[in-house]
């Protein structure tokens, strides 16, 4: 299995709302303790800031850190939030962190290779695998009816895809 990655992405601040030095975020992890008054999240410089207050609106979050008291200095924070990577909360059965598929080996129900994950690549409506073939790149959306298993222990993502979507 991939060693948890330094920092992981929690969301990326986008502009501030009003005067009292609110921004925008929009939140990339699913763990809703990220943005919990007191929290801290790293910016890409290093820097950190903590959470002053966060809530809901308009399917983002209106967040205020600590000490960012104005609109010139909530322009400032524009850009990703990261957490700690030893920051992970335990996972239940069938669930496993993006980073994890990295590397791992792709083969169909049938057992022919494929490829290999290169990334997995956020998406709207679901994620996609950006998978490396021997005739260059396929993007398989994870849904279940084509990525069918996922074996973190063999290092293996079982497909059945569609015709020509791997071709």
């Amino acid at each position: 299995m991939s060693a948890p990655p330094d920092r992981l992405l929690a969301g990326v601040v986008g502009k501030p709302h009003g005067i009292r030095g609110e921004v925008y975020v929009e939140p990339i992890s699913d763990d809703p303790r990220r943005f919990e008054p007191g929290s801290a999240l790293a910016r890409g410089d290093g820097a950190v800031l903590v959470v002053e207050d966060a809530r809901v609106h308009r399917n983002r979050l209106l967040v205020k850190f600590d000490g960012i008291d104005d609109r010139d200095a909530a322009e400032t924070l524009r850009g990703p939030l990261y957490v700690s990577g030893d920051d992970l909360r335990p996972l239940g059965e069938g669930e496993f962190w993006t980073f994890e598929l990295t590397g791992c080996e792709v083969v169909t129900a049938a057992g022919e290779r494929v490829g290999e994950v290169a990334r997995v690549v956020p998406g709207a409506a679901h994620d996609l695998l950006d998978v490396t073939t021997r005739g260059g790149d396929a993007l398989v959306p994870m849904v279940k009816d084509i990525v069918v298993a996922i074996d973190l222990d063999a290092r293996r993502v079982t497909v059945d895809p569609p015709a020509g979507l791997i071709e």
